[in-house]
C-alpha cells in the first residue's frame, strides 16, 4: 500500500550556522533505514565539518551555489546541478555564496549520525 509523507520532520543540523534540514523519508521521519531523502536550506556564510560517511549522498542544487570539498579538489555545484559523493571519501559541505543554497540531499543507506563520521574539531 502507498503511504503518504504529510510533511518532514525538522532535522537539528551541525556547522558554524544553524541550516534547516527537513526530512521527508529517512529513519526519523518515516523510519525508513533503505533511504533517506531531505531538503536543506543553508544560509550565507555556512560550513559543516568534514566527514567520510559510510553512505553515498546524492545532493541536487536548486537554489543558490554547494561548495563540496572533497580530498584533492573542490566543486561548486550550481542550481540544475548534482553531485554524487561516494561513502568512504572524506567530503565537506558549505554555502560560502552570498544567497546560500537549497537543495534535496539523498542518502543510501539512511543518513544516521553514527555512519556520517564527522571530523572532530
Amino acid at each position: 500500500m502507498a503511504e503518504l509523507i504529510e510533511k518532514p520532520t525538522r532535522i537539528e543540523s551541525t556547522g558554524n550556522k544553524p541550516k534547516q534540514i527537513d526530512e521527508y523519508i529517512g529513519r526519523v521521519n518515516s523510519q525508513t533505514d533503505a533511504i533517506s531523502i531531505a531538503q536543506m536550506h543553508s544560509p550565507s556564510g555556512w560550513m559543516e565539518p568534514g566527514q567520510r560517511p559510510e553512505f553515498d549522498e546524492f545532493t541536487l542544487v536548486l537554489k543558490g551555489t554547494l561548495c563540496v570539498e572533497y580530498e584533492g579538489g573542490k566543486l561548486e555545484v550550481n542550481p540544475g546541478q548534482a553531485v554524487i559523493a561516494r561513502k568512504g571519501e572524506w567530503v565537506r559541505y558549505s554555502t560560502p555564496g552570498a544567497e546560500g543554497a537549497e537543495y534535496i540531499a539523498i542518502c543510501l543507506p539512511a543518513f544516521s549520525p553514527d555512519t556520517v563520521n564527522r571530523d572532530s574539531d
